[in-house]
């Protein structure tokens, strides 16, 4: 069995994020920059069949610039054995349209069994391009999984309502994503890291892969800077205090 896991470099959430108010994309100088959490979410759910099935691949694939591949690197020390990393300067700042068709079209020329990805990334939070790319493949897609079952030829997995439980099943090839609720990811050991530098990294260009190099891309025409948060009015309790702030809220129509 081949999976591929899509990861992506996003900025550390414990930073500070910026948007670059000339161009209206995220600021990725202003802090560092580290593999998705929900990612590594996934990987290790790959990892762990893999350990359970010695005869499969893990892939991890990211699509950005340069130093996208440390992102990569940590995935292969974790425990992936393989990496694809999409690099083109034209996919700068490509929406989740340009962005699904070209993981679509790299995942046709990788091949895989298996498509494991986050439920939606840290940084834009749209959670639509593994729902994108399982529609540019003709595949299903069991989405925002909070446990999954893969066999040699079926997946089943529990996806969580606001009514309930739904279990959901498809036939491999298939696309699936995770949330918070899988394992948190391993760390890698010390031979892991050493055996990273050893692993295989295919680079891919727009130019290899059956895509047109101008797909439509989302324009931002305008970015402003947010407000700084006003300070809050405080109350003094002198016997009043509940009524005031029951006021407040009434006001606000915060109950």
């Amino acid at each position: 069995m081949k999976i591929v896991v899509l990861v992506k470099q996003v900025p550390d959430t414990a930073e500070e994020r910026k948007l670059e108010l000339a161009t209206g994309q995220l600021d990725r100088e202003a802090g560092d920059n580290v593999i998705d959490e929900i990612n590594e979410r996934a990987l290790e759910s790959a990892l762990r069949i893999k350990d359970a099935n010695k005869g499969t691949e893990v892939v991890a694939m990211t699509m950005g610039p340069d130093d996208a591949a440390q992102a990569l690197r940590k995935a292969l020390s974790m425990g992936a054995d393989s990496g694809v990393h999409i690099l083109d300067d034209s996919l700068n700042g490509a929406d989740t349209h340009r962005t699904a068709a070209t993981l679509a079209a790299a995942l046709r020329a990788t091949g895989f069994d298996v498509v494991l990805a986050g439920n939606e990334s840290t940084d834009g939070r749209a959670g639509v391009v593994p729902a994108m790319v399982a529609e540019y493949l003709r595949l299903p897609l069991l989405g925002s999984l909070i446990s999954a079952d893969v066999t040699d030829d079926a997946v089943r997995g529990v996806r969580q309502g606001e009514g309930g439980t739904l279990n959901v099943h498809a036939g491999l090839p298939a696309i699936l994503t995770v949330t918070e609720r899988f394992p948190e990811a391993r760390f890698p050991n010390f031979k892991g890291i050493l055996t990273a530098k050893r692993k295989p990294v295919t680079t891919l260009s727009v130019a290899e892969l059956d895509i047109p190099a101008s797909r439509s891309r989302t324009v931002v025409v305008s970015t402003a800077e947010r407000a700084p948060r006003a300070a809050g009015r405080k109350l003094i309790d002198d016997g009043s205090a509940a009524s005031e702030l029951a006021e407040f809220l009434v006001a606000n129509r915060l109950v």
